[in-house]
């Protein structure tokens, strides 16, 4: 990876009486005392606690978690469409995402790298601090393992074959394949697995209590995760069954709870970001040097509202839709995933921002009968629009939900098919479905794989994981598969193999010696 650091260093000015053959060139470049370097901060377990702070801030800015990584992540599935104006946003789910124009991708690709850096930042001077707190070096570095190891799993999913950089010592870092980035982002969420508490709320140092902080379960997640993409599913089996048997993780009973700043840090949520429209200032987290002024929220809600209260730059499927309305719970309603997923003209009355929609949108047919997003909105009437761009939502990156679809997986690929009916139930009971050991019992492992391929559908929809989901399971390569896909969104009939990844932002490419660009750019 190819990286500028710029060192602040003071001048002394040197009398002009002194012979020049008497000063050396090294005397006359020394730091200022006043201005802090980096050969200066990292003292005290106060800076090293500072220093993997500043990891976790790299998620809020506009190339991550502020707003690129949602729009790289869902725009490519079967769920979502997008007819932004915007080609750069517009071309992600059409798979035409250009290298003369590094908008989007290119800021994810930088912004992560900025993580990874300021990761590397914390393990190449963590040692020269003599800690007071054994207890807290630990949950520093395991943090910062986490977080590596995080940002690196997002870089091996979006980008394929990138630099895997360990330390900061030099400035440029060869291509590594998708192998050896993916081992990497093992290695780390293991480590973090080993070094992290279960919670912060017994534990002695600065950081008792603090609410957002990577855990034991957050890591275990994200390594069970990751062990999942590659296949082995024993391994991830075995993962997601410690995060099970850790027993402080619980669905909540409202599905909605998940996606408002009602119930924010809740029994289901194992790790998320924390915005808030209450911290820091009101300038947006664009990116570049870190600003007291920047604020700590979240561009998604603008980015995805419907019509009229935001830039609508994403919408539902209709396939999404219809396969809401492909089931109905006991009590033969919709399932209540529906509205909580999608606004829409439903005939029993729909709220949005205050409004009723048949009555707002009466006057444009188009927006009358068609599908917006609901979920992550600040749409309970509670705000006019989301037009000053500061949602103060946290994005939840790992669900329980998530662990227990996974786990149901695994088990049914390594041929406990019975056993995944159960966890696979537990998803389903919280929306009131019918028993799916009574609607469709005996099913065969492939069987099984549609089905949960089905049940995450739904259960994840603008979350982030249906277009991994379909990478992943080979859906791209299997023929019938990807007619199927082309059937339920028409931006899959521009796909062509390897349109799978983004490219490698092409400065990149010219600045750092031997990288390759992507096949199919």
């Amino acid at each position: 990876m190819y990286t500028k650091i710029f060192k602040q260093l003071g001048l002394i000015a040197v009398s002009g009486l002194l012979m020049t053959s008497c000063v050396k060139e090294e005397d006359l470049v020394q730091v200022n005392p006043n201005e802090q370097s980096e050969e200066s901060f990292w003292e005290t377990d106060e800076d090293a606690l500072k220093g993997v702070n500043a990891i976790y801030s790299s998620m809020m800015i506009d190339g991550t978690y502020m707003r690129s990584t949602q729009m790289l992540l869902d725009l490519k599935d079967d769920g979502t469409r997008s007819n932004s104006p915007w080609a750069a946003m517009a071309n992600v789910g059409k798979f035409n995402s250009s290298i003369a124009d590094e908008a989007i991708y290119g800021w994810t690709y930088r912004d992560f790298y900025q993580g990874i850096f300021r990761a590397n930042q914390v393990f190449d001077n963590i040692e020269g601090i003599e800690f007071e707190d054994g207890a807290l070096k630990n949950r520093i570095l395991g943090q910062a393992h986490f977080l590596r190891g995080l940002y690196m799993f997002h870089m091996v999913n979006f980008f394929r074959n990138v630099p895997v950089p360990l330390s900061n010592e030099t400035l440029v870092h060869e291509q590594k394949t998708q192998e050896e980035g993916w081992a990497q982002v093992i290695a780390d969420l293991q480590a973090a697995a080993d070094l992290l508490p279960v919670s912060y709320d017994n534990v002695s140092g600065p950081d008792q209590g603090d609410t957002g902080r990577a855990t034991r379960g957050a890591a275990l997640a994200y390594l069970g995760k990751a062990q999942l993409f590659n296949q082995d599913f024993s391994a991830a089996r075995d993962t997601f069954k410690q995060v099970i048997d850790l027993g402080i993780y619980a669905l909540v009973p409202n599905y909605a709870d998940n996606f408002t700043t009602a119930n924010e840090n809740n029994s289901e949520s194992i790790f998320e970001i924390q915005f808030s429209r209450d911290a820091g200032g009101v300038d947006l987290s664009w990116g570049s040097v870190p600003v007291a002024s920047w604020s700590r929220t979240t561009a998604r809600a603008i980015t995805y509202a419907p019509r009229n209260f935001g830039w609508t730059d994403a919408q539902p499927t209709w396939a999404l839709f219809n396969d809401f309305m492909s089931e109905r719970t006991v009590d033969d309603e919709q399932d209540p995933r529906l509205n909580v997923t999608i606004a829409w003209n439903d005939p029993d009355g729909y709220q949005l921002y205050g409004h009723e929609f048949s009555e707002f949108y009466a006057a444009n047919e188009a927006d009358l009968n068609d599908l917006f997003i609901n979920k992550y909105q600040n749409s309970d009437g509670s705000r006019a629009d989301e037009y000053d761009w500061r949602s103060g939502i946290n994005e939840r990156l790992m669900r329980y939900a998530d662990v227990l679809l996974m786990y149901a997986e695994t088990l049914n690929e390594t041929g406990a098919t019975g056993e995944a009916y159960t966890y696979i139930q537990m998803v389903r009971d919280r929306v009131n479905l019918p028993n799916l050991q009574d609607v469709k019992p005996g099913m065969s492992q492939a069987e099984m794989r549609d089905q949960i391929a089905h049940e995450r559908f739904l259960e994840f929809a603008l979350e982030g994981h249906r277009f991994d989901d379909i990478r992943r399971w080979g859906w791209l390569e299997d023929p019938t598969k990807l007619a199927w896909l082309q059937s339920r969104d028409a931006e899959f009939d521009t796909y062509v193999a390897g349109r799978e990844y983004f490219p490698i932002p092409q400065s990149e490419v010219d600045n750092n010696p031997g990288m390759e660009q992507n096949p199919g750019y």
